[in-house]
């Protein structure tokens, strides 16, 4: 991902809100040809002693599984809120429109959970974060139904080995910052997602 210093975003913690918040993901491999086979998936982020890592699973037709089987070094990328910005903050008339974003990339180390003890812990795990009143649920289900569900996927664990976090909010320009933050605030959900996360970042005065 293109990095310009002013957006990179050092805090690890940041990252793992900004993944939380938006987990619906991008799974990047390459398949057997070399080319790259996306998955759009919800992905957990788990930090601990051992580092970061990432939670999921595919269908067992998707045929990603086998691409993490074969090469396990793949991407996984999330997007959070995103809007364009109008040159209209800015004090004067030379300015152009821009996009404003935040993404973050994570290069992971794929293990595959395939037996099926494996696969319960990580539908538990991720019941207990999407929904955890649906876990009685889950629990209860006829034995053989449970299996033949769990025969259908294929999880993985991706440990993180390398992260970027880029936060392109026009920190670079300040002057434009409070008529930013004013315009953002006053738009719709991902202009006001924008407008928290630069008053998370103390972008705005009294905020």
């Amino acid at each position: 991902m293109y990095m310009p210093p002013q957006f990179v975003a050092k805090d690890q913690a940041a990252a793992v809100a900004l993944m939380r918040a938006h987990p619906f993901a991008s799974l990047i491999t390459c398949d057997d040809d070399g080319l790259p086979f996306v998955t759009h998936l919800p992905l957990h982020p788990e930090a601990g002693a051992g580092g970061l890592v990432l939670w999921g699973h595919v269908a067992k037709p998707n045929p990603q599984w086998r691409h993490l089987q074969a090469r396990p070094r793949a991407v996984a990328t999330f997007l959070g809120p995103h809007a364009y910005l109008s040159p209209q903050v800015y004090p004067d008339l030379q300015r152009v429109p821009t996009w404003n974003y935040l993404a973050v990339h994570c290069t992971v180390q794929a293990r595959l959970v395939e037996d099926e003890d494996g696969k319960d812990a990580l539908l538990k795990k991720l019941i207990g974060v999407h929904e955890p009143a649906y876990a009685q649920q889950w629990q209860g289900l006829d034995p053989g139904f449970a299996r033949k569900m769990l025969a259908g996927i294929v999880g993985f664990e991706l440990r993180v080995t390398d992260l970027q976090c880029k936060i392109k909010l026009n920190q670079h320009r300040p002057e434009a910052h409070a008529k930013q933050h004013a315009a953002y605030a006053a738009g719709g959900e991902q202009e006001r997602a924008l407008a928290g996360w630069m008053e998370r970042l103390g972008m705005v005065e009294g905020h």
